[in-house]
């Protein structure tokens, strides 16, 4: 349970030791579901044996899981509050110990990355350090009131009971306010670094919600708008587009190691420690249950889609999309998805020309998504991208890109040619016009991703960027004017 750094103790101050706890304190995340989601990153059978594990008690599933998890401890993200507080310690000539519930080996290469520490002690031998057990383990090791604590959670409360000085680090209301009556003049608050809505909503990922406008396309396509389909196509985006942010919110979390090693990705809420890898756990199925509650609530067939969805996204993140080309095949089909599901949620029977053109384009988007990334990783001078992709690819990936848009522009002309368009439009003619601007969109959207200029997804780029929208503007007017005239 215990293991010494290299650091030799000095006397200590006032014959205290300065105690930090690990989770929520001294790092802005939990080394238990981030030990979880590494090790499930890396083989999905772990949430089985996780559950086998738990059986034999926290303790029991903390061994098992260090066991299987890789975390680089130097990325992980710590509080620069709480390392300032343990240096102007051992800087005053006080000893210091990590005390945590954190399983030990993590505990101790935590320990020896920073060199702050004394001593460490974590969750061994079937001791979960945690609430009573570490407050009575504090007691036996440095007496009653014979150190400070530094934690952050309810469980804390007790280890504080007995502590001399006791500090809260990002404690909840509830939590400052006992600690208060417990400790009066002796209690000490450090407030959150950063609240926690704003770095829920960046999970979220509203940006990508709209992804979800495609649910409107078989409406709008047949024209076929009325109170009723609107409401349920609505039904339709708001479903997708909570299951697609418990998606963004799980994908995070498999790729918290990954994303903390990246230029951009690193400023992610659950990368940089805006929020806990522990809130994520919970956030992710409260989002999908509502998800596919309102799918259930427009109908048992749009619940069908919209769990497939889920189910196509989750092999994505967990498998998928580390296996070259089939990641790209994977996005094309999630993005048709959305397309069926708007299909589905109003009642209309899919047409194949707006399927065919739909996997063409966001094929084609796929692979531009791809080509951007793998330009960005050129410019930080590595050559393999974690999809197995090279740098020597751009020029594939780019080929790839502008042959499938083509395609899908060539499919949408003989469209046009259809009998059947003939007499849906008033003019149908003047559906020609929105082919050269599809062409010039790919065609400009595939140069800029080659030249490091797109930083977005593609269908995120192309709703906020204002050429781009001015296109899609111009496509809108041509639509309409085809159907007016």
């Amino acid at each position: 349970m215990t293991g010494a750094s290299p650091v030799a103790p000095g006397p200590a101050a006032g014959g205290r030791v300065l105690v930090v706890d690990l989770d929520g304190t001294l790092l802005r995340s939990d080394m238990l579901h981030e030990c979880f989601w590494n090790a499930l990153s890396r083989n999905p059978r772990v949430l089985a044996g996780s559950v086998a594990a738990l059986r034999g008690g926290r303790a029991a599933l903390k061994d098992w899981l260090a066991a299987r998890c890789d975390i680089p401890v130097a990325t992980l993200p710590y509080d620069p509050r709480v390392i300032a507080r343990v240096e102007a310690w051992r800087a005053a000539g006080g000893r210091t110990a990590l005390v945590t519930a954190t399983e030990a080996r993590i505990a101790r290469a935590i320990a020896d990355h920073l060199g702050l520490f004394d001593e460490v002690h974590g969750t061994a031998e079937g001791v979960n350090l945690k609430g009573a057990a570490k407050a009575d383990f504090l007691t036996r090791t440095y007496g009653a009131r014979g150190f400070d604590y530094i934690g952050d959670s309810a469980a804390d409360l007790a280890v504080w009971d007995v502590a001399e000085g006791a500090v809260s680090v990002g404690a909840a209301p509830r939590v400052r306010a006992a600690l208060d009556r417990r400790a009066g003049a002796r209690a000490e608050h450090l407030p959150p670094l950063a609240p926690a809505g704003p770095a829920i909503r960046r999970a979220l990922r509203p940006q990508q919600w709209l992804k979800n406008l495609l649910v409107f396309v078989p409406m709008l396509a047949n024209l076929h708008v009325d109170p009723a389909a609107l409401l349920a196509a609505v039904g339709a985006f708001v479903a997708l587009s909570l299951t697609a942010s418990s998606g963004y919110v799980l994908n995070d979390l498999l790729d918290l190691t990954d994303d903390r090693s990246h230029p951009r990705k690193r400023l992610r809420p659950f990368a940089q420690g805006s929020l806990s890898a522990a809130t994520g756990t919970w956030l992710f199925p409260v989002l999908l249950a509502a998800g596919l509650a309102v799918a259930l609530a427009v109908g048992p067939l749009l619940f069908a889609v919209v769990a497939l969805y889920f189910v196509a996204t989750m092999a994505y993140s967990v498998s998928l999309k580390r296996h070259t080309m089939v990641d790209i095949c994977m996005l094309a089909t999630l993005f048709t998805l959305r397309i069926i599901a708007g299909g589905v949620a109003i009642g209309l029977e899919l047409s194949v020309w707006l399927l065919a053109v739909s996997m063409f384009l966001f094929f084609a988007l796929a692979a531009v998504k791809r080509l951007a990334e793998l330009t960005d990783l050129q410019a930080a001078g590595r050559d393999v991208s974690r999809r197995g992709y090279r740098v020597e690819d751009r020029g594939v990936l780019s080929q790839m890109a502008v042959a499938s848009g083509y395609l899908a522009v060539l499919v949408l002309a003989l469209y046009i040619d259809e009998p059947g368009v003939q007499e849906k439009f008033g003019a149908p003619w003047m559906l020609w016009g929105v082919c050269p601007l599809l062409i010039f969109w790919i065609s400009r959207m595939v140069m800029l991703a080659a030249r490091g200029e797109m930083q977005d997804d593609p269908m995120v780029w192309a709703l906020e960027t204002p050429t781009s929208r001015k296109v899609l503007v111009l496509i809108a007017v041509f639509v309409v004017l085809a159907v007016v005239l």
